[in-house]
């Protein structure tokens, strides 16, 4: 049997802060080469070395890559993908430490000189010893190390079952990576035979509350939706204000309504989801004058668990109305009250059919004209576009103002889960049995309370969902697309076990190391090992 490159907890530690040190920030050039050292390093091992053709790297965007790397055993179909993403957020946070962030030794060491610069909780864990710092050691490079080091051990100790390592760019922005990686998982499927039993991830265990030290893993991940409203008022002098009515007026309306409502939470299993918030709201004058603000825009952040884009569209609407409403009435008792006419009462339009006001009233080309040099603005994201779009259009179409256009904005995480599964259930238990042999408090939570790449596996709806989110998207099959389709063919559970950290994105975001370097790994391999043997019997039943 080969030695192991990985196989000790002073072997990961040191594969982990190699990784860490691959800069690799969403949307920079480091993010681009990552997959490609990635390569090289997987490339060491002797499986690959017989088998290098098991590895590939997909084109995504702007340079950047998705890697899958197989591990095919002669006699096995069954096959777990671990999946995880590589990119990380920005740094800016680190001040004058900035260039030490991704070297987690040097930047903990560091950090001893300046105590007094951290907060309590993570300077208490700082003296503790037991933690090491650095952008990316949680999230979620640490996760990538663990499955780099199974992909080895199946290898060298010959596992009778097959392993898929998936790692992706752009998870931290609008997951490109995977909505690229969906349909390269069917090809790998057919090109090797497999049969996807399970995905799994290993996104760090957040904490639930301050001073929270228990380690958490996941059967589920909760959905990210981004209802979106432009709204388009009536433009005026500032020195006759009621011959118009503000952009910004509207939109006071729906961010009150729209602000922590109550009823756009679910609850699921004993679980329920945060409150929505505005992420944005600005107007769209692009430069200072004494005309009103006709055209504004927000951005709104909505959690899922069992609803759906379709139902969400509906409920959104069913709020902007209510806005809309009491938008109205506030406006006439004022216009009352100056005793004149004013505009026309704001009315709430769907993007979709906005659009088809638009193509009925100049025709289909006409409009992809006016549309196209926003779809090839390379300055504008997805968001940007989206809320431009139709601005645009509302601009040609005054007839229709004022009015609250709702539309959506990318990123979509749908929620997923798994705790139906009696697999993964199993191997929820299997986990608290072997970290209770460490003396770790380990729990299990149904949906992991952060954007996942899980969201885009096991993807089940009756096909109103991607009609309605196709038709209110307006940047849908230009520059932003999911592959529905393709995802719904992927329907083998998901399980989260990631290491235990803290304070993601943020300066001080960490990695407790013995979780990371020595329990976590235990309870992996005693859950994939788990499976095989479950494997086994099942076929010779």
């Amino acid at each position: 049997m080969n030695a192991m490159l990985w196989d000790t907890p002073d072997a990961l530690r040191e594969l982990l802060c190699e990784l860490v040190s691959w800069e690799s920030r969403t949307f920079s050039a480091g993010e681009c080469g990552f997959p490609l050292k990635l390569e090289s390093k997987l490339k060491k091992l002797p499986y690959f070395k017989q088998n290098p053709n098991h590895i590939a790297l997909h084109d995504a965007d702007f340079g950047r890559k998705v890697l899958t790397a197989v591990y095919k055993h002669p006699d096995a179909k069954d096959t777990v993908v671990l999946l995880s993403h590589f990119d990380t957020v920005q740094t800016e946070e680190y001040g004058d430490l900035e260039p030490l962030a991704f070297y987690p030794e040097e930047l903990t060491n560091k950090f001893h000189e300046r105590k007094d610069t951290l907060p309590k909780a993570a300077r208490e864990d700082l003296e503790s010893g037991k933690y090491l710092f650095g952008r990316g050691t949680a999230d979620m490079k640490m996760g990538l190390a663990l499955h780099m080091k199974l992909i080895e051990q199946a290898s060298v100790e010959e596992w009778p079952i097959n392993l898929v390592l998936l790692t992706v760019p752009d998870e931290e922005v609008n997951s490109k990576g995977m909505r690229v990686a969906v349909p390269e998982l069917l090809k790998l499927r057919e090109e090797h035979d497999l049969s996807y039993s399970l995905f799994l991830n290993s996104e760090p265990s957040f904490t639930q509350k301050p001073g929270d030290e228990t380690h958490y893993i996941y059967t589920g991940t909760m959905g990210k939706i981004m209802p979106a409203a432009l709204f388009f008022g009536k433009e005026t002098h500032v020195g006759e204000p009621l011959n118009g009515i503000t952009a910004n007026y509207i939109a006071s309306y729906l961010t009150q309504q729209m602000e922590w409502n109550m009823s756009f939470r679910e609850q699921d299993l004993g679980e329920q989801t945060p409150l929505p918030v505005s992420l944005q709201q600005r107007d769209m004058q692009h430069e200072y004058s004494t005309q009103t603000p006709y055209r504004a825009s927000a951005l709104y952040n909505v959690f899922l668990m069992k609803r759906t884009a379709a139902e969400i569209m509906d409920l959104f609407e069913e709020v902007a109305k209510q806005a809309a409403e009491k938008c109205n009435e506030s406006y006439r008792k004022l216009c009352e009250q100056e005793q004149i006419a004013g505009v026309r009462e704001t009315r709430v339009i769907r993007y979709k059919d906005l659009l088809a006001h638009a193509v009925d009233k100049f025709g289909e080309e006409t409009v992809d004209k006016l549309t196209l040099p926003i779809h090839d603005n390379i300055e504008m994201d997805d968001r940007e576009k989206s809320l431009e779009i139709a601005g645009e259009l509302m601009i040609q179409c005054p007839e229709l103002a004022p009015a609250i256009v709702i539309l959506f904005a990318p990123p979509y995480y749908p929620a997923v889960n798994s705790s139906e599964d009696t697999m993964v259930m199993d191997a929820v238990e299997l986990s608290k049995h072997v970290a209770k042999y460490s003396d770790i408090k380990l729990e299990h939570i149904h949906y992991f309370n952060g954007i996942c790449d899980l969201s885009y596996v096991k993807y089940m709806d009756d096909g109103q969902e991607l009609d309605v989110y196709k038709k209110n998207t307006p940047v849908w099959g230009t520059s932003y697309s999911i592959p529905f389709e393709e995802m719904s063919q992927l329907q083998a559970p998901v399980l989260n076990i990631g290491p235990f950290g803290k304070d993601m994105h943020q300066r001080t975001e960490r990695l407790h190391r013995s979780n990371a370097f020595i329990h976590t790994p235990a309870i992996l391999t005693q859950v994939l090992k788990s499976m095989i043997v479950t494997d086994n019997k099942s076929k010779s039943q």
